[in-house]
């Protein structure tokens, strides 16, 4: 196995412990969740890129390398709809921001995952489609911009956890923005992984239109 694909299977390694620091009980579990996904974050940017500087791009690294983006991002959306829906229940989260008497929370509701998901679900199918028939579906470009947004907005989520357990003058400069900044990126998530996914199944249409 050569080292992008090395990086691939680690990141199947590090979204397991990412999960198992998120739910633990420590004083900064919150924080070690943060260093554990921006961990696997890394290695989305360097399998990629040591792949094609070195000539190393194999079928085994296109198909398992988005499967480990879908499973990452995918596990983290899931794992923040329960964070967030116990801290409202709590009365711990603050909304990030007001339009007029509408108060807008820096939160992953559960039908924005059930799109993120039901979207990876579809594309991962296509592919299975067309590696029966012998064909490898490489990422497009919409594609590569979607799993950014969604780790930016996972990694601004997070962020919103974390800060708390950091330094009170870190925690004052970053207080004021990083709830909007969530926001932004999770709607921006929203918006171009149903776009993404829909030009996706578009452009290789024929694939299963032609047993319809």
């Amino acid at each position: 196995m050569n080292l992008p694909n090395k990086l691939t299977t680690s990141r199947f390694a590090l979204t397991g412990v990412f999960l198992w620091v998120m739910f633990s009980r420590s004083p900064v579990n919150d924080t070690l969740a943060l260093i554990f996904f921006c961990l696997a974050a890394i290695t989305d940017y360097l399998d990629g890129k040591i792949a094609r500087s070195r000539n190393l791009i194999t079928n085994f690294g296109v198909l398992m390398d988005p499967l480990a983006d879908k499973i990452m991002t995918c596990s983290a959306f899931i794992a923040l709809v329960e964070r967030h829906m116990s801290s409202l229940l709590r009365g711990d989260m603050q909304p990030a921001f007001h339009v007029g008497s509408i108060s807008i929370y820096a939160k992953v509701e559960a039908w924005m995952v059930v799109i993120i998901v039901a979207r990876e679900l579809a594309i991962t199918g296509l592919r299975l489609l067309a590696a029966s028939r012998n064909v490898v579906l490489a990422a497009e470009r919409y594609g590569k911009h979607k799993t950014i947004s969604q780790m930016v907005a996972i990694i601004a989520l997070l962020m919103m956890d974390a800060y708390v357990e950091w330094w009170p003058w870190l925690q004052g400069v970053l207080k004021p923005w990083v709830p909007v900044f969530a926001v932004l990126a999770l709607w921006l998530t929203v918006i171009l992984t149903t776009t993404s996914g829909g030009l996706y199944l578009w452009r290789n249409r024929a694939l299963y239109l032609k047993d319809a």
